[in-house]
């Protein structure tokens, strides 16, 4: 049989053992989802609310032997990952709410009647679930993005199933969750089969080419994501694949801004992009900053923060290693200067040293925007408007733009607003994108390479991914799906049109 190690951090030492999950056990698991999809649907909103209700519960109740598990396979650190528990469970109950509401469902109702094309037909149209799910666990959030994260409730609440891939960095995490998730789901008398988990590389392989599977949640690499779809594209029945893979993620500073608030903006810049060892997706990779004296003082600021930061860990080998290789080829390019270097690791584990670089914004090439996850980041200097426009439009997509303005800017600001808007899927003023609140009107997306879909994979319309449409033509009301039939009036829907209300009572 054959084994996956959990590695400590910080010490390079093994933890704790796994075994791999055979291909004929995944195969049973995909089998075993899909017999659960339709009792499953059928058990109906309030049943799937109550689960994910009962979910957070359980997590929460465990939570002083999950966050243990997690700090000793990732050195997050206990108050951090107290925080991701906190948000995890939260998002659970979220997408309970979510349930409750039920305005995801697009219930339509357009009643036979004349229409210039001749007389109509009964139309109602419902979003459905899609099928069972596989959901590939993130390294860097091993619970909010892992086995109990985003990606599995919102697929929960959509009705499907679920057959999670452990991350290896995690392998006791994600168990320990896991077995959190399913004494919740026979507390509540879920089908048997509505949640699995599988461990290992080839067990992941194997459940992406699973014919059961209909859609995949993924968070991780470019490369890791190519290869998922590389399998998709040979399955016989396409599925959809949404992936959140590669994020630079440029924060673009004014001459005004920086005059103003240089000093601030670079050392608050440099807590961006080392908090967490800058394992964030949304870490800021590439800095806008003018020439002249006032972006002098703001790269002064953020070289003194990360002259005093400390040695961050890095969550595994795999990560310790990328971002030796990808930061030491910045660090080479022509034109890049050294601004600052933060404390220098010890022991035997995966430690690494803070890393701020400068580059003039005219010399940025794709070398130089490739995205390094850890705590690096580059300030490019830009001497005028043209040339910042003109860089920003050479930039690759990603999951956040972020803009540092003063009042009344308007016009700058405007013309930044469009740049960005066409590069992300959220834009930000006067912050850093750091912190993603699980809302619902949260983006957490963007143009290809930062995901490869047009929905959020945080936020309550995360459900919409795991969710097909259908339409009823002429139907029997007992062939209709309650929320489509005539008297029931407990969501919103729109009919004939016009969105409508529940009265509340």
């Amino acid at each position: 049989m054959t084994t996956i190690a959990g590695t400590d951090p910080r010490t390079g030492m093994t933890t704790d053992i796994t075994d791999e999950t055979t291909t004929d056990e995944v195969a049973r698991l995909a089998r075993a989802a899909a017999a659960a999809a339709g009792p499953f649907e059928a058990a109906g909103r309030g049943f799937r609310a109550t689960l994910l209700r009962a979910i957070a519960d359980e997590v929460e109740s465990r939570r002083d032997l999950i966050v243990a598990t997690a700090d000793r396979e990732t050195a997050i650190g206990p108050t951090r990952l107290n925080g991701e528990l906190t948000r995890t469970a939260y998002q659970a109950r979220l997408f309970a709410d979510v349930l409750d509401e039920g305005s995801y469902l697009e219930a339509t109702i357009d009643h036979a009647t004349d229409t210039p094309m001749g007389p109509g037909p009964d139309l109602r149209r419902l979003l459905v679930p899609i099928g069972p799910v596989a959901v590939f666990g993130a390294s860097n959030f091993p619970l909010a993005f892992s086995v109990p994260g985003g990606d599995t409730v919102s697929a929960l609440a959509a009705g499907n199933p679920v057959v999670v891939k452990a991350h290896s960095s995690h392998p006791a995490t994600s168990l320990a969750a896991f077995e959190a998730m399913t004494t919740a789901a026979r507390r509540v008398d879920a089908p048997e089969g509505v949640l699995g988990i599988v461990f290992g590389q080839a067990a992941g392989a194997a459940l992406v080419a699973d014919p059961h599977i209909k859609a995949v949640g993924f968070t991780g690499s470019l490369g890791g994501g190519q290869a998922l779809l590389d399998i998709i594209s040979r399955r016989d029945e396409p599925i959809p694949f949404y992936g959140e893979l590669s994020s630079l993620n440029p924060v673009v500073v004014t001459e005004e801004a920086a005059a103003a608030r240089g000093a601030a903006i670079g050392t608050a810049l440099a807590e961006s992009f080392t908090v967490s060892a800058g394992q964030l997706c949304t870490k800021p990779g590439l800095v806008f900053v003018p020439t002249g004296d006032a972006g002098d003082t703001l790269a002064a600021a953020a070289a003194a923060a990360v002259g005093d930061a400390g040695a961050p860990v890095l969550l595994n080998e795999r990560i310790f290693s990328s971002f030796g290789e990808i930061s030491s080829r910045a660090e080479g390019l022509n034109a890049v200067s050294v601004l600052a270097r933060g404390g220098a690791p010890t022991g035997e584990g995966f430690g690494v040293t803070p890393l701020l670089l400068s580059i003039p914004a005219a010399e940025l090439t794709a070398r130089a925007t490739e995205e390094c996850f850890g705590p690096m980041t580059i300030i490019a200097r830009y001497d005028n408007t043209d040339e910042l426009h003109t860089a920003i439009a050479a930039l690759p997509s990603s999951l956040t733009g972020t803009i540092h303005a003063e009042d009344g800017e308007i016009e700058r600001v405007s013309e930044l607003t469009n740049l960005l808007r066409a590069k992300a899927g959220r834009v930000l003023y006067n912050g850093y994108p750091t912190g993603v609140l699980v809302s619902w009107a949260q983006t957490h997306g963007g143009p290809w390479p930062a995901t490869n879909t047009l929905h959020t994979s945080v936020g309550t319309t995360a459900i919409r991914r795991f969710l097909r449409p259908v339409t009823w033509q002429n139907a029997p009301e007992f062939a209709l799906p309650a929320e489509l039939r005539d008297s029931y009036d407990t969501i919103p829907r729109r009919i004939d049109g016009r969105f409508v209300v529940p009265t509340q009572s």
